[in-house]
């Protein structure tokens, strides 16, 4: 059968890279792919972006499933235009992924149906903002009401550096964002203590079906210095998720928001990924929804899972997860994020990347940011690579990985070189 992963980034090079090695599958198509993807010769780029055109081609080539990586298709509507025509696409409908793709959406939708969250408040106008932090103090985590691709959030530790997040965000909107009334809006929330975990389900509507655990490192410099990204690496399994986080975060944030969606009347179906905090006290709380899988925390699961991810995902289709279980491979990935220079308000693009491995079964370069110009693979974003190996403990895997690091070169690379540290 022929699978359709779109998407351009890391996630989705590590979903084709997974779902080509299933059985059943013919041809793997990735829509617009990158030099990764390119490079694959069981993998072929599309050059497609457009939802309509997109859904043409997958009907007129007979696609038997459809996946969606980013945000940003699934907010523009993509799986209503597939599922219109009779496509099978696994992901959130365009009101689903309110979820995502409005913070104000997502934090009245917890308040509604009991989900425990950080308290809030949202604003489109600058003084008010400034005028919460002023009564509130801080640290205090100021975010973006919208789509910013993982950098529309600051967690600010004084109150200057909130006030200067409000004006960034809502004054001068350098991020672009606007939320669905067609203005800047910012939710301003409180300052979770405790350590964070990514927990990712599959839902078809009505069952989820938990993925490996997994945890990453979202600060650009070691020991969680300096500005949020959209993650520097990841590892699973995560070992903060206990069996007995685990069965909080299904009992008390994934099961309820599939209930209170379905309540509301936009099941959801696709991948869930809830950001977590777990305090000091066992206790667990939702940072944030997203409507697809993280970035980096795809490449450690992919190669960690051995099921056939192209009939559970076909099943999630059918509303069938309940009679789906995964398969694991017991040893820990671990993925190293290769940045580019000025990563993450200004990347530098065009710079040469030398020294790309070939890929090993244990230890797999994923793209993200690269692009193929001539003979040359160049940077062409952030995050430009996820360098991962699988090994038996976290140690070995952080060494395989590292490894690989130093034998790749661009110029004004960035990576950290602690990911990994809270599990070892």
């Amino acid at each position: 059968m022929k699978v359709l992963v779109i998407g351009g980034g890391g996630r989705e090079h590590a979903l084709a890279w997974k779902l080509k090695r299933d059985e059943g599958v013919s041809q793997v198509f990735v829509a617009p792919g990158n030099a990764g993807t390119a490079r694959d010769p069981d993998l072929i780029n599309l050059d497609i972006t457009d939802k309509i055109a997109l859904r043409e081609w997958a009907q007129a080539q007979g696609v038997a499933l459809t996946v969606v990586g980013p945000e940003a298709p699934l907010a523009a509507g993509v799986v209503d235009e597939f599922r219109a025509h009779g496509l099978s696409i696994f992901g959130p409908t365009k009101a689903a992924a309110q979820l995502e793709s409005s913070k104000a959406f997502s934090k009245a939708f917890m308040q509604r149906h009991g989900i425990p969250t950080a308290k809030y408040q949202a604003f489109t106008d600058p003084v008010l903002a400034h005028a919460y932090v002023d009564a509130e103090g801080a640290p205090i985590v100021v975010k973006a009401d919208g789509l910013a691709a993982g950098k529309g959030v600051v967690v600010a530790m004084t109150a200057a550096e909130a006030h200067e997040a409000i004006d960034f965000m809502l004054l001068d909107n350098k991020l672009g964002v606007a939320h669905n009334e067609g203005r800047a809006r910012v939710v301003i929330e409180e300052f979770l203590e405790g350590e964070e975990a990514s927990f990712i389900v599959l839902c078809d509507g009505e069952h989820a079906l938990a993925l490996a655990t997994s945890q990453d490192h979202k600060r650009l410099m070691d020991a969680d210095q300096g500005p949020n990204t959209g993650g520097m690496g990841a590892y699973s399994p995560a070992p903060v998720v206990t069996p007995a986080v685990h069965e909080r975060a299904m009992n008390e944030v994934i099961l309820p928001t599939l209930r209170g969606m379905a309540a509301d009347g936009i099941p959801y179906t696709g991948f869930l990924y809830a950001g977590l905090m777990i305090t000091p006290d066992g206790q667990v709380k939702t940072l944030e929804f997203n409507c697809r899988m993280g970035d980096p925390e795809t490449q450690p699961i992919m190669m960690r899972l051995k099921s056939n991810l192209t009939q559970v995902l076909l099943s999630a289709t059918r509303a069938e997860l309940d009679r789906v279980t995964l398969d694991w491979d017991s040893r820990v990935a671990l993925g190293v994020v290769l940045a580019a220079a000025g990563y993450p308000l200004s990347p530098r693009k065009g710079d040469a990347i030398t020294g790309l491995p070939a890929d090993a079964a244990d230890r797999m370069v994923f793209h993200a940011g690269t692009a193929t110009v001539g003979e040359e693979v160049q940077v062409s974003g952030g995050r430009v690579l996820c360098v991962t190996a699988l090994a038996d403990t976290v140690a070995l895997a952080q060494q395989g990985a590292y490894e690989v690091v130093n034998g790749i070169h661009f110029d004004g690379m960035q990576c950290r070189r602690d990911i990994g540290y809270r599990a070892l």
